[in-house]
């Protein structure tokens, strides 16, 4: 799926044809040579590039409203209900948190301009926000987000352990997710609910996409590692540490780093509590909610987070 959930991407088409002048051309026919009439068609066509496919025309009519494009149902969008994948909460709910005006759509990886959801199409001139036509990735909210004047400018932590934290996200507790969901076969359900049935309804289409979804987490896992095997023990055993971690971390504290307010991070580690700790997400096997309920402290943050979201 994306980045965040593994899935296919599409290449660029390139077409590209040569024709030789003339008073170049060699005296004999090569056995590669190819047929006059054809190659004066080809001549008419020298070299095309074709570009990137533009968003759907839908998406390019005036809107009164920024609109964050994610995984999630239809349903779902309608009540800007959380996203049942953790990189696309993390800024459903930081843009929530800050108070930027956003609707949801229901989207996939391959909607996207750049190959990965979440994206966000700001609004169009009228809806008293600073504009932009183009569609912003999550590699770039950031920078978009500071130049809203309708957020709340919440200070963001200068701790110089912010970064080893993060890594902490991204590594061992992003590896337990992708083994449970993709790895776990009591989970596969789940996937073909979440994942798989939206993207087709061809049994042969979704047994090819269950495949790739769960190849491409296996050689990230894999990757990931450094080795040939993955043991599910270790997974589970580097994200309890992980957890145990932030726990210690956040301490009595409302928030991280003893901020005042929430911040992008608390928002980073709610788009994974909230999801293990059910999120509307039906698993059928849950080790990471077993770990998780140990820090009472952390189940107390993402109810706290959720209380501000709702």
């Amino acid at each position: 799926m994306s980045k965040n959930d593994p899935q296919p991407t599409d290449d660029k088409v390139v077409a590209q044809s040569h024709g030789v002048p003339a008073k170049h051309a060699p005296q004999h026919r090569s056995l590669f040579s190819i047929p006059a009439p054809l190659k004066r068609v080809f001549d008419q066509f020298p070299l095309v590039t074709y570009a990137e496919n533009e968003l759907p025309l839908r998406t390019r009519q005036s809107r009164d409203a920024n609109v964050l494009h994610l995984f999630t149902t239809d349903e779902d969008a309608e009540y800007c209900r959380p996203s049942f994948n953790p990189a696309c909460l993390k800024w459903q709910t930081h843009l929530k948190l800050l108070g930027v005006p956003f609707r949801v759509a229901s989207s996939s990886n391959h909607a996207s301009p750049s190959g990965a959801l979440p994206f966000l199409l700001p609004a169009t001139p009228g809806a008293g926000l600073v504009h932009s036509h183009d569609p912003v990735p999550s590699s770039k909210l950031k920078k978009w987000l500071a130049s809203q004047t309708t957020a709340n400018k919440l200070q963001e932590t200068s701790d110089v352990r912010c970064d080893a934290y993060v890594s902490m996200l991204d590594g061992p507790i992003r590896k337990a997710w992708l083994y449970q969901l993709y790895l776990n076969p009591a989970n596969s359900p789940l996937v073909h609910r979440l994942y798989v049935e939206p993207s087709s309804s061809n049994p042969f289409v979704q047994m090819t996409i269950a495949y790739q979804l769960r190849r491409a987490a296996e050689t990230e896992l894999v990757k990931a590692s450094h080795s040939d095997t993955i043991s599910e023990i270790d997974v589970m055993h580097e994200a309890r540490q992980s957890l145990e971690a932030l726990s210690t971390l956040l301490g009595h504290n409302e928030w991280f780093f003893a901020q005042a307010r929430p911040s992008l991070f608390d928002a980073s580690v709610f788009a994974y509590t909230h999801l293990i700790l059910n999120g509307n997400v039906e698993w059928g096997e849950n080790r990471l909610a077993e770990e998780l309920e140990k820090s009472e402290n952390l189940v107390r943050h993402q109810q706290r987070i959720f209380e501000a979201y709702s």
